[in-house]
């Protein structure tokens, strides 16, 4: 059954500009009519979508790459992760992304989420899966990807985010549901 009140608020777009088409990202600029009849414009960034992956190793650390980022202008501590390709399903994406950043294949794979980044200006979304009973491989990150890989803790996790070191949101999301699992046993 479907819920109305995802059309609450809603406002109508009248018009799209595309503004930039970029290899990731496109942005566009909507004018949009208001629910109280006014006009607004609204700046887009448009996504094709990502995953994200907590691996635990079954010496119960999760994986993780230190890589720079440029738009904060330095390395940050993330789990394994990657936009979807056309078409591509994101448990695929998932199994890909996990063996080109760590080397690690993975027996299990379950989706634990589905998040927006920032729904106030971009429609990225982000599925997170855990994956469990991992065989290690050799890592092929892409050629423009500079990676080093750990298996921490979640006690260095939670050091590493007390520092800065771990930052981005899906990173302590999946930090946050690993400690749960250690919690409750189930993800």
């Amino acid at each position: 059954m479907t819920s109305i009140s995802h059309k609450k608020f809603e406002e109508v777009t009248i018009s799209t500009r595309s503004v930039f088409q970029g290899r990731i990202i496109s942005l566009q600029v909507d004018t949009v009519k208001l629910p109280n009849g006014s006009e607004a414009t609204r700046e887009i960034v448009k996504h094709p979508g990502a995953v994200a992956v907590l691996a635990i190793t079954p010496d119960d650390r999760m994986l993780v790459v230190e890589q720079y980022r440029k738009p904060l202008e330095k390395s940050q501590i993330e789990i394994p992760a990657g936009k979807l390709e056309p078409g591509e399903k994101p448990e695929n994406c998932a199994r890909r992304e996990l063996e080109e950043e760590t080397g690690y294949t993975s027996a299990s794979l379950q989706l634990l989420s589905s998040f927006y980044t920032s729904p106030g200006f971009a429609d990225e979304i982000i599925h997170l899966y855990v994956a469990q009973g991992l065989t290690k491989g050799e890592a092929q990150p892409d050629e423009d990807e500079f990676l080093e890989i750990e298996a921490i803790t979640l006690e260095q996790a939670q050091q590493y985010m007390a520092e800065g070191r771990i930052s981005d949101a899906k990173t302590i999301m999946a930090i946050y549901a690993w400690q749960m699992y250690k919690l409750t046993g189930k993800f």
